[in-house]
């Protein structure tokens, strides 16, 4: 009789696998599209514990300490991280504070609250309340942090205001440094499945179990799970299961439209004016990259042309692609289509630092008649192309692509994940 083995299906082609021990260090990718499965971290759940009740008092430090001052004419312009959204609030761009207020402070912190609730129990062996649910909502909430792209863009500001003024760092910002510092040390020690083995084990199968029966997976979770589950919650994470995405091409095609419809504005429209002594040029995305290239700002300059304008051009055209391709049935590489959708899902999110950019212009340089940064309607374009994007992609699932590649119904031998470094 045969031993029912722990079993994980990809969740990018619903290949199935047998979830098997790493060595440190190693990371299992699934045989058939080559996407990353888990890996097995060099930390554990009791470091990254650690890891987040030390980024604690610097989240504080950061939020509320000075963050970055500017010294101009004479005059100091002191900020904090939360200026910029404040700063936006009052130049009348409501839904553009709310969203920087959110991704910079809300988002992160209830990150941070909602890992401190789950990992700390889990590392002295004990289960929290509610333990599933927090960590289903701290996954989803990932890619929607932006601690480390507002940095980013801290850069760039910096290379703008260089001629301008000095730009002197605050306490908060070294605070800010170290605490980025930390939740990415977090993130890389702790393996999101070991969490869930922790709340539930994986569904063991024999062979011929899996072979004969009809399985899903959990999208919240990646659980294994019988197909009548369907529409149900999981047992595991308590989400709703489903064996594909509910209306996927559909909603990915409308928010598609939307992001490139929001997109042409945001080219075509200044995102701000810089103001010098009562005189001042509207500035869009193509003219500040010119500008910071003339300047010789060479690194920053390509920074800000790749995420402003080449990411979010080919988001909108490898999600155009993906959507025509599964929709015509004409998937010729689904394993390069796969790739390229983990791509532009992985990076659309750092298209955001035009937008942080402009927040934090907008609150440094306020000296009155001397000098004044002012946010234009490009940038809420482009802030709303950004954020369609994103959520385009996520809504998008990409086992479409096997299914019309004629390899829904098709499974892989049954064995151990591919593992690599």
């Amino acid at each position: 009789m045969s031993t029912p083995l722990p079993i994980l299906l990809c969740p990018f082609c619903d290949a199935a696998h047998v979830l098997r021990p790493l060595p440190p260090g190693a990371r299992a990718r699934c045989r058939r599209c080559g996407s990353p499965l888990y890996a097995r971290r060099r930390g554990t759940v009791a470091a990254a514990a650690r890891l987040h009740l030390a980024a604690v008092p610097l989240f504080a430090a950061a939020h509320l300490l000075p963050f970055v001052g500017l010294e101009l004419g004479g005059r100091e312009q002191t900020t904090t991280v939360l200026s910029a959204a404040l700063a936006l609030w009052r130049h009348g761009i409501w839904w553009l504070a709310a969203l920087v207020f959110t991704l910079m402070f809300l988002v992160p912190l209830a990150r941070l609250l909602a890992a401190l609730h789950l990992l700390r129990p889990l590392a002295r062996g004990r289960l929290p309340s509610r333990a599933a649910t927090t960590f289903r909502i701290l996954e989803r909430f990932r890619p929607w942090a932006m601690t480390d792209v507002y940095l980013m863009a801290l850069v760039v500001a910096w290379a703008k205001l260089r001629d301008l003024g000095l730009l002197e760092p605050g306490p908060a910002l070294f605070a800010f440094v170290a605490m980025l510092a930390l939740l990415l040390g977090a993130e890389a020690v702790l393996e999101p499945l070991e969490v869930w083995e922790r709340i539930a084990p994986q569904t063991r199968l024999t062979p011929a179990a899996l072979a004969t029966g009809r399985w899903i997976a959990c999208p919240h979770c990646r659980q294994t799970l019988p197909a009548d589950r369907e529409g149900r919650p999981c047992p595991r994470c308590g989400g709703r299961v489903h064996a594909r995405t509910p209306g996927s091409l559909a909603r990915t095609t409308a928010w598609l439209l939307a992001a490139t419809f929001a997109y042409v504005p945001a080219n075509l429209l200044p995102v701000m004016t810089v103001v010098w002594l009562g005189r001042g040029e509207p500035d869009t995305i193509l003219s500040g990259v010119a500008a910071l290239y003339g300047a010789g700002l060479w690194p920053v300059a390509t920074v800000i042309f790749l995420a402003s304008i080449v990411v979010p051009v080919a988001k909108i055209l490898v999600l155009a692609g993906l959507l025509a391709g599964i929709r015509t049935g004409r998937i010729a590489h689904p394993r390069l289509a796969t790739a390229l959708y983990r791509a532009v899902d992985a990076v659309g999110r750092w298209s955001m630092i035009d937008v942080f950019v402009v927040g934090i212009l907008t609150a440094l340089v306020s000296a009155g008649r001397l000098a004044t940064v002012e946010p234009g309607p490009g940038i809420s374009a482009f802030a709303a192309t950004v954020v369609f994007t994103m959520i385009a992609a996520h809504v998008l699932d990409p086992r479409l692509l096997w299914d019309r590649a004629g390899a829904r119904h098709v499974r892989v031998p049954l064995r151990p994940a591919a593992a690599g470094a």
